[in-house]
């Protein structure tokens, strides 16, 4: 594929899967048994398989159907793109993001045209803007954003405007702006301001996913399988300022200072009894340490999910009891 504009500036790249899906698929099976339950085209009215070149799509349009034959549809598709035609440029902060879908990144084919991939890289950076070009593939046609992000360039498949669903229409209960007293809105705004953190995805991780190979793996092992908690049964919120109250003291709660958190999430330190010598601390009686080698697989893939271990799903039971007694120490 090529991109190219108005100006004849021309730069071919490839294409490339930005994204992947670690969901865990399975086969159906009849129970009781290894047998593959297989998806058939079935006439409803007959209950007799139909061949697949006797199928024709067939739209409804209330009364009848319009039939249309796969080779009709052929005929009007357009090709596969060569280029990517940018119709221009576009403000990132003005394409909001529910229009997003899905990513890919560009690379430049060959390395005579490295230098021009950098340039328009580095302009669209500078600039801060998006080129938006349309272009088919797989017989769509497809809106997009060519933008540039740490230091590659990036194509972002967009929705059409149509595609957008008016959220007045499709929610009946949004409530406008609720009318809250100044207190209320400081409160709110010291909760979000207490629980700010920096912005990590590594920090978060499909556990629904490790659980469930969790599970698969202590099936394989004949071992019982722990059930969830069940999910805490929500509760009426009677008085907000107590709720945004309670909210902002868990927030802000001191770990290692010592301190009472203020709604800020700051901790701070009283000036009685200064001066006063602290209590000595405490000694502590540390528990045996676990001896993971009596574990099944299952168990310890969970300790290492607990853990949030990198790589524990290409590990075997060995390299498991390994990797946590490494992160022991």
């Amino acid at each position: 594929m090529t991109i190219a504009s108005s100006e004849k500036v021309s730069l071919p790249v490839g294409l490339y899967t930005a994204t992947d899906s670690h969901t865990i698929h399975f086969h159906q099976l009849q129970r009781s048994t290894s047998d593959r339950i297989r998806n058939r085209r079935v006439n409803e009215r007959t209950g007799k398989e139909v061949e697949l070149d006797d199928i024709v799509k067939g739209f409804d349009t209330g009364d009848e159907y319009v039939l249309v034959e796969p080779k009709e549809l052929d005929e009007i598709a357009p090709g596969r793109s060569r280029s990517l035609e940018i119709e221009g440029f576009v403000d990132l902060a003005d394409v909001d993001p529910i229009f997003f879908d899905k990513t890919y990144y560009l690379g430049p084919r060959g390395e005579e045209y490295s230098k021009v991939y950098s340039l328009l890289e580095q302009a669209l950076a500078k600039a801060g803007r998006v080129g938006i070009a349309t272009f088919v593939m797989r017989q769509h046609e497809y809106l997009v954003a060519l933008k540039s992000e740490n230091g590659l360039l990036t194509l972002h498949t967009l929705h059409w405007a149509d595609e957008i669903r008016d959220p007045k229409k499709e929610i009946d209960t949004l409530p406008g702006k609720a009318k809250a007293s100044e207190e209320e809105l400081t409160m709110a705004e010291q909760l979000i301001g207490a629980m700010s953190m920096d912005w990590d995805p590594e920090q978060f991780h499909d556990t629904f996913q490790e659980k469930v190979a969790a599970l698969i793996e202590a099936k394989k092992a004949g071992e019982r399988v722990e059930k969830a908690e069940p999910a805490a049964e929500p509760t009426s919120v009677v008085d907000l300022m107590e709720a945004l109250r309670a909210s902002i003291e868990r927030a802000g709660s001191p770990k290692d200072t010592g301190g009472k958190a203020t709604a800020s999430g700051h901790a701070s330190t009283s000036s009685k009894g200064a001066g006063r010598k602290p209590p000595a601390k405490k000694r502590i009686r540390s528990a045996p340490e676990e001896d993971l080698t009596g574990l099944t697989k299952a168990d310890l893939y969970k300790k290492a999910a607990a853990a949030n271990l990198p790589g524990r799903s290409h590990m075997s039971r060995d390299d498991l009891v390994k990797a946590l007694t490494s992160a022991r120490t």
